[in-house]
């Protein structure tokens, strides 16, 4: 091999190092499933075999779920806001999820049903579906489904790609700069009140997640914002970046729901969610985000 030749393929190999590990830090997917051969299974289904109709129910409210459920969802929110493509999006994929449950989840016995109840109650700020109506069961059947490929538990290699152990401590100034700069507004609008769930779902004020949902959790937002955001250049963030937008994001009003109904969730000395206190000790600058263990020391 030639000199030239030599070093072009040296260089070459360096490049490739560094693009690799600048894709790490910016956050990437362990995705392992077809998403492809998922969807072509759906798109097979039988309407008229009960079972099969089951299964297709259960998408529609999982895409639809504010227009399916209003008595049930209490915000402009649906499992489509957070996990989308009908939950087969790389990033926050739902393939696997019957696998997880039931199993002890913060030192409770937690089934799959418990699971979603949890997402209408806090995501989507409304009223748990009761556990033998053909709307649960219909949505359990299409998780069921999108994980009949999957085999255990330890299979899901994709699973908890949207936390993070540490975030670094966020500027939350810089987070509304970049909220403008990423263009954040052209899906959430610049009041955050989003614009149709076609578009972006609100993601704060009243029709937004509420105060006990994961994602008003520092390093849930962090992760997700990493993985998932801006919409057409996903894992481009940097962590820095991530925090500064979680932040700003979740420096806003949302709703605060009943922590008798919902539990004691602000209560928690090892979680970081953001308070209405700590919301506005963030927009005053005068919260101390060491307090919380989350945040890079």
């Amino acid at each position: 091999m030639r000199v030239k030749d030599r070093y072009i393929w040296l260089l070459f190999i360096i490049l490739s190092v560094v693009v690799s590990a600048c894709s790490q830090e910016a956050g990437t997917s362990n995705q392992s499933f077809d998403a492809s051969k998922i969807r072509k299974e759906i798109s097979n289904l039988d309407p008229d075999d009960p079972e099969d109709a089951a299964i297709l129910e259960g998408k529609d409210l999982f895409d639809k779920t504010e227009v399916m459920l209003p008595d049930n969802v209490g915000n402009e929110q649906s499992c489509l806001s957070c996990h989308g493509d009908g939950g087969l999006e790389p990033n926050s994929p739902m393939v696997g999820v019957s696998d997880r449950y039931p199993r002890e989840h913060h030192g409770k016995h937690t089934t799959i049903q418990d699971r979603i109840n949890g997402c209408f109650q806090r995501s989507m700020n409304g009223e748990p579906l009761d556990e033998n109506s053909e709307e649960m069961e219909a949505i359990v059947s299409y998780f069921d489904f999108i994980s009949k490929d999957v085999e255990g538990e330890d299979d899901i290699t994709w699973r908890m790609t949207n936390d993070k152990d540490k975030v670094p401590e966020p500027d939350v100034n810089h987070g509304e700069e970049l909220f403008e700069e990423k263009n954040c507004i052209s899906c959430h609008a610049t009041d955050g009140s989003g614009g149709g769930m076609a578009t972006g779902p609100p993601i704060w004020g009243e029709n937004s997640f509420n105060e006990a949902a994961g994602m008003n959790r520092i390093n849930k937002a962090t992760a997700f914002i990493q993985n998932n955001m801006p919409k057409d250049q996903p894992g481009t963030l940097t962590d820095q970046e991530a925090a500064d937008l979680a932040a700003y994001v979740l420096s806003h009003e949302r709703p605060v729901p009943d922590p008798e109904e919902i539990g004691d969730y602000h209560l928690d000395p090892d979680r970081d969610y953001i308070t209405k206190e700590r919301r506005e000790k963030i927009r005053n600058g005068e919260f101390d985000w060491s307090e919380l263990d989350v945040i890079k020391k």
